[in-house]
């Protein structure tokens, strides 16, 4: 399958290191739609816009404290690149920041970011980022969980695949998609194959019954409980949308 690079869905990446890129992003299912244009990836080098011979782009904070800055002029330069003039695709794009302080990432956000032209991704390092730039670039800030990188670009990494798969020719299965956590508001039920007896263990009869009305009704159960044991924050959203009569 091959698609026109204007309609590809389009991902930048700025950062000190593009080198990282397209790491892992290059293997099995996206790596082919990489090759075959379902998307596209460019590489920013933050410091090709540093303004001195030594293409420094950070500083010591303001106000004392340990570690370095990456400056506002720098950033700013490499973000204005970018996103490029008002009209092309990429002054479309969203500008996200990845940081620990942000919203939660959810797949309801990762839904809504496949589903447009693409976007621009800025990965902090050191201290993190001069707040100026990310308030007059409007950046939204997402974290991906209660934890500290070494820097934005891991984190960037797992984003754009958590976006790709949900891009239409790279997974090839939309029934599979509809089954996974988040999806439906639970985390996923438990998956079993052959064999059938292993080290004593058996897999559910359910599963092998070749009923489907019943598989059906026990996955649900099992995702509804391990949701309820294991994230009460999500079995609360459930249940309210359930108690209200939506579906789940």
């Amino acid at each position: 399958m091959t698609t026109d690079a204007a309609s590809a869905w389009t991902v930048k990446v700025l950062t000190l290191f593009p080198e990282m890129f397209p790491g892992p992003l290059e293997c099995s299912l996206a790596g082919q739609a990489l090759k075959d244009g379902v998307w596209a990836l460019e590489t920013v080098d933050i410091r090709n816009f540093a303004r001195n011979k030594h293409r420094s782009v950070d500083a010591p904070p303001f106000g004392g404290g340990p570690g370095m800055v990456m400056r506002a002029d720098v950033t700013d330069a490499a973000i204005e690149s970018a996103m490029g003039s008002p009209g092309k695709i990429s002054g479309a794009l969203p500008l996200i920041y990845l940081t620990p302080r942000g919203r939660p990432l959810t797949q309801k956000r990762v839904r809504e970011l496949a589903k447009g032209p693409g976007m621009v991704v800025l990965c902090g390092r050191f201290e993190g980022v001069d707040e100026r730039v990310l308030e007059a670039q409007n950046a939204e800030e997402l974290s991906l969980g209660d934890f500290v990188l070494s820097g934005g670009e891991p984190a960037a990494i797992a984003l754009i695949d958590a976006c790709l798969r949900l891009l239409p020719g790279v997974l090839g299965k939309e029934e599979s998609l509809r089954e996974e956590s988040f999806e439906r508001g639970l985390l996923e039920y438990p998956q079993y194959t052959r064999p059938r007896v292993w080290k004593g263990r058996e897999a559910p009869e359910v599963l092998i019954s070749g009923h489907h009305g019943k598989i059906q009704a026990w996955r649900l159960a099992r995702a509804e409980s391990i949701t309820r044991s294991r994230r009460p924050d999500l079995w609360a959203e459930y249940a309210a949308d359930r108690s209200k009569g939506c579906e789940p």
